[in-house]
């Protein structure tokens, strides 16, 4: 037993010369570089909030505050099925975790063993046996002196905060898809009801014409134009009517639910927050889950690493037994054994296997650096372009907004004129597909607004599990 502890203490000794190798030491994150992640956000000062204030850290109940859209929210979060795969493959990384933590404890089994012996080799008529048995407990204990186990443990770790991270990201994702199909079909709600409508004026313009031919005022081209312009309104219903059919199905695919019909207010009561804080670019570090996987990828690698180095050390065993036996066959058999040994294996042959392995972990964890930075330049692209395109697409709906005013009135004028002789039918027809147009395009650009808040959201790393954690 002197013998094994002094070995132990000899090498203890030798680990502490190991310091430079880094085996040990914990990750650290790299230096990122997040100057001017978000671009030129001077240039939309009339919507974003220049603070550390960041919309992402509010409850997304906060920033979708229709009821009906919260509930399917809350249906989506208890019943989607990709974010329940999520949440299990976080409870097989917790297992994975528990197990390594386990590997810093010794193992100990319990081996019964019996048998039976005979000298004159005839164990079924009378002839001499002996017994004997043994009861032995082993144990076996490796002493982690060059941070095999340990980085084990720490990769094992960061694994399960990079699947917590996954989960999070698909939380995230879910909360922003559910609410874009459900704005999506409000706008195709509110391009269906303008088209109908229209389909129904277009209709009196026919009849008009027709009592117009009648009294010589228009002829027979003008009633047949006015009639194929109703029927190309008409034929534009049944493909709105089939869009929204699809997105009610994809929605409810999303629900985990059979396809259906979904429950849904009205477009114009939507209402969004206006002014938007997007934050410090740091705080996508801490924010965003996709950012965090790809961090504790990175850790992950590192870990690795430092395990491809521990395999260059020789690894250090202490077992031992103690137990029961009559080994000798004896009646008595009330015999204590007991023994301990150390073993330390050193590996020689398998030198350049171990070089190759480290060169490899090397170049994954460069390559998990590269991907750490790529996904940080990546969400700062998602900010600036959904900030931006918010601000884009409030400007275009101010000057929408006077040129549906401008058309309206071109559609009175020349209808106007129309009876009165002054005007051809081409003229009214060209003013109201014009004004179809342009109100078709209001309300699809009310909706760009709306997927410009969404993607800031998202890209901001909105919908975490803020509001649980927060009370």
């Amino acid at each position: 037993m002197k013998h094994v502890f002094s070995f132990t203490i000899c090498s203890l000794v030798l680990a502490t010369t190991l310091n430079s190798c880094h085996i040990y030491k914990k990750y650290e994150r790299p230096e990122v570089d997040v100057q001017g992640l978000f671009r030129d956000t001077v240039s939309v000062t009339d919507t974003l909030a220049a603070d550390s204030l960041n919309i992402g850290d509010l409850p997304w109940t906060d920033i979708f505050t229709d009821p009906i859209l919260q509930d399917l929210i809350r249906q989506g979060l208890e019943n989607n099925s990709d974010l329940k795969t999520a949440m299990l493959q976080v409870e097989a990384a917790q297992a994975s975790f528990r197990a390594s933590q386990l590997a810093f404890l010794p193992s100990i089994n319990l081996t019964p063993q019996a048998s039976v012996s005979s000298f004159d080799g005839n164990l079924h008529f009378g002839g001499r046996s002996t017994w004997s048995w043994t009861a032995p407990v082993s144990a076996s204990w490796e002493i982690d002196i060059f941070g095999r186990v340990l980085n084990s443990k720490r990769n094992a770790k960061a694994a399960l905060m990079q699947g917590k991270a996954y989960q999070q990201a698909v939380r995230t994702q879910l909360i922003a898809t559910i609410a874009n199909g459900y704005y999506t079909l409000l706008m195709l709600d509110k391009q269906l009801a303008i088209t109908e409508e229209t389909a129904i004026s277009w209709q009196q313009s026919v009849e008009i014409m027709k009592a117009m031919k009648l009294a010589g005022m228009t002829n027979e081209a003008a009633v047949a134009q006015s009639e194929a312009n109703c029927y190309a309104i008409a034929a534009s219903i049944p493909a709105l009517q089939q869009q929204i059919r699809e997105t009610e199905n994809t929605l409810s695919t999303l629900l985990y639910q059979a396809p259906q019909a979904i429950k849904r207010g009205s477009f114009d009561e939507q209402t969004l927050p206006e002014i938007l804080h997007v934050g410090v670019p740091v705080q996508m570090l801490a924010n965003r889950p996709d950012v965090q996987a790809a961090e504790m990828s990175l850790a992950a690698a590192y870990y690795t690493t430092n395990i491809a180095r521990s395999a260059f050390y020789p690894n250090l065993v202490i077992s031992g037994s103690a137990g029961l036996s009559n080994q000798n066959g004896t009646v008595n058999p009330a015999k204590i054994l007991l023994s301990a040994a150390t073993s330390l294996v050193q590996p020689i042959f398998n030198q350049g296997s171990n070089i190759a392995n480290l060169k490899a972990a090397k170049a994954q964890q460069e390559i998990a650096a590269i991907n750490f930075q790529q996904t940080i330049l990546n969400a700062g692209q998602e900010v600036s372009d959904a900030l931006y395109a918010y601000q884009a697409n409030k400007d275009i709906l101010s000057q929408r907004s006077l040129q549906i005013d401008a058309l309206q009135r071109a559609v009175e004028s020349t209808e106007s004129l129309m009876k009165l002789g002054t005007s051809t039918y081409l003229e009214v027809l060209t003013a109201q597909q014009s004004l179809l147009s342009a109100q078709l395009s209001e309300v699809s650009d009310s909706y760009q607004c709306m997927v410009a808040v969404i993607s800031l959201y998202h890209a901001l790393g909105g919908g975490r599990e803020i509001e649980e954690t927060s009370k």
